[in-house]
């Protein structure tokens, strides 16, 4: 395959992730994610790599991280409730500062909830786990950024030496748009892995990867070094879409993935009503400065999620005026609609 083509985004999830070079892949059937491992059980293969069908979640997440104690650049995906059973080993992944790639397909919830498209798990991924860590969280909202961040993950899990989420959900997941693959491009950032992975110790000194510290202060010493890490992430990585050159606006609209797609459909079609989209594209790091700076000439910043007020959080940090923020949401695999949400806003402006 080259080109330009056809795909669904699950699909392209998966690509990417081959492109990129991943060549260890363990998963968990659960809906909406299911094509993922039933494609990546023939294209690893294929590509030379490893395919793997664990037995849960658990074991999922956890053969990952034995991979990349090895120096694979390996990915395992999931949908909401299976990504909550990943969280112990995303953590042991965190604090023993290994890369790879972690992809949700979002779902309803709570609970077992449904497999309709949600955005209910923001929290999780921005707020992860336990122990104070941090992972970068990627939200794609087309299918040709499904397959773009995907590869661009592994190059920043590999740079960072830090596990990358990919956050995105079943509507994506199960839609098809016509994207441009990039075959034969080479990760920007070649991976040292021969310098800390676990390859045995010929003619070098043994060396070992754990997050059980027990030493009077190690642990602390630790976390402060992986703050030093998170701080570079955010001066570095960060990224939103924003158009800096659009003055002519009075309300700013927040939206991240498909809820980001629908809004801009919001503002081609709300002619009565001078709006602007910022869409937060890295979750954590969460572009504060930027919303901020963005928000000051709006009388309003009206906040579009798939969930009962999650990144709504962060944009009330972020403004610092919670007067000026309005929230829209449907939770539970309800899909606001075009309309719906440009009648909100029309109430809500005048």
């Amino acid at each position: 395959m080259s080109g330009k083509m056809l795909m669904k985004g699950n699909i392209a999830i998966a690509e990417g992730a081959i492109d990129a070079g991943c060549r260890f892949y363990a998963g968990y059937p659960i809906t909406p994610q299911n094509e993922i491992p039933e494609y990546m059980s023939k294209r690893m293969p294929e590509a030379g790599g490893v395919f793997m069908q664990a037995e849960s979640e658990l074991i999922s997440i956890n053969l990952v991280f034995g991979a990349s104690v090895a120096g694979a650049r390996s990915m395992t995906t999931s949908s909401s409730p299976g990504m909550s059973l990943m969280q112990e080993g995303i953590s042991y992944m965190a604090g023993c500062e290994l890369p790879g790639v972690i992809v949700n397909v979002m779902r309803g919830g709570p609970g077992l909830g449904n497999i309709a498209p949600s955005q209910s798990d923001y929290f999780q991924a921005v707020k992860p786990g336990h122990g104070d860590f941090r992972m970068i969280t990627l939200a794609p909202s087309n299918i040709q950024e499904m397959y773009d961040f995907t590869f661009e993950a592994f190059d920043l899990a590999d740079k960072y030496r830090n596990p990358v989420m990919i956050l995105t959900d079943g509507l994506l997941g199960q839609m098809m748009e016509t994207i441009e693959l990039s075959r034969g491009r080479k990760p920007l950032n070649p991976r040292p892995a021969s310098e800390w992975a676990l390859t045995g110790a010929k003619g070098r000194e043994p060396r070992k990867i754990l997050s059980l510290l027990m030493k009077p202060g190690a642990l602390e010493q630790h976390n402060y070094d992986l703050w030093k890490k998170y701080d570079e992430i955010k001066k570095s990585e960060l990224r939103y879409e924003f158009n800096e050159k659009e003055k002519d606006y009075d309300c700013l609209i927040v939206a991240f993935g498909s809820v980001a797609r629908t809004s801009k459909g919001v503002i081609a079609e709300g002619k009565d009503i001078k709006a602007a989209l910022f869409r937060p594209v890295t979750l954590w790091p969460f572009p504060y400065a930027e919303l901020r700076e963005a928000a000051k000439k709006a009388k309003k910043v009206f906040v579009f999620e798939m969930n009962m007020g999650q990144m709504v959080e962060d944009v009330r940090l972020a403004v610092q005026d919670d007067s000026k923020v309005e929230f829209y949401g449907r939770p539970g695999g309800g899909l606001p609609s075009q309309e719906e949400l440009l009648s909100f806003l029309r109430k809500k402006v005048k």
